[in-house]
């Protein structure tokens, strides 16, 4: 099968031209493409496909042409992935299948309207943040309360005294299950000076990352609330780069890079 490689922020994607629906994308296929020892290595799979092709999105093809159907290294379906939606805009726009001036992609978080910077970054309209309450998460023993905040997708944005730089990320974060029954994505940051943060993630079914999208809005809200001011633009710094997000009482953007650096053909043994 045919494959491109992209990335937003280090945050690394293989991309699966899919259109109608053709390929039996399992769970055990899927975790052989990301490894990055016998495939081809990425921390999930971005598959595009015909947002009419797809009953999951069916309600949403109206307005968008192109489902990211969206699966974590391990297999696992998400709902959202941040730097996922603008990798994934970046290959539509490079191979004509969309009006870059502006569009609509189907996910399963719902529809996320795109528009390209005069510097060639995506940005995302990724919607309100949903904030429902406070929980912990354990990590090395520490615990570090933070704010539940629902992407489409689920985030524990903790913001931290420990420069995160040090944190031991190898192993899955503690958190509380019954407030995260399927999983939770954990934003661990350091807030810096004014609308400023440094954040690192691990992410649920892929672990540490390089960048989290969903995770630098998320850390975004969480490092607002800190300051007492909900809206504003934030510089949220990650290992891989630099994103930027804007709050404001309607919903939320997310801006960054997004690059394609490879193409070619599939061919995993059985």
């Amino acid at each position: 099968m045919r494959f491109l490689k992209g990335h937003g922020t280090e945050n690394d994607f293989v991309i699966l031209p899919d259109p109608d629906a053709e390929i039996d994308l399992t769970a055990a296929l899927v975790a052989r493409i990301c490894d990055r020892r016998a495939g081809v290595g990425a921390d999930g799979v971005l598959r595009v496909v015909r947002a009419k092709r797809s009953q999951e999105v069916a309600d949403q093809a109206p307005e968008a042409e192109w489902f990211m159907d969206y699966r974590n290294s391990d297999g696992s379906t998400a709902e959202m992935c941040g730097n996922g939606v603008r990798v994934f805009a970046r290959y539509l726009i490079d191979a004509g299948l969309t009006d870059p001036s502006g569009f609509a992609i189907a996910t399963r978080g719902g529809l996320r309207r795109v528009g390209v910077e005069p510097n060639g970054d995506i940005t995302v309209d990724m919607g309100k943040p949903v904030v429902l309450g406070e929980s912990v998460a354990t990590v090395g023993g520490a615990e570090y309360p933070g704010l539940h905040v629902d992407m489409g997708n689920p985030h524990l944005a903790c913001a931290i005294g420990d420069p995160v730089v040090q944190l031991d990320l190898t192993h899955q974060p503690g958190f509380d299950i019954g407030a995260f029954p399927a999983g939770v994505n954990i934003e661990l940051f350091n807030p810096v000076g004014v609308s400023r943060a440094i954040m690192r993630v691990y992410e649920r079914g892929s672990g540490e990352t390089r960048a989290c999208g969903t995770g630098a809005v998320a850390t975004a809200v969480a490092a607002a609330a800190l300051s007492g001011d909900t809206t504003g633009t934030w510089t949220v710094e990650v290992p891989g780069g630099t994103l930027t997000v804007t709050l404001d009482d309607d919903t939320s953007y997310l801006s960054g890079p997004a690059v394609i650096v490879a193409d070619g053909e599939l061919m995993l043994a059985e």
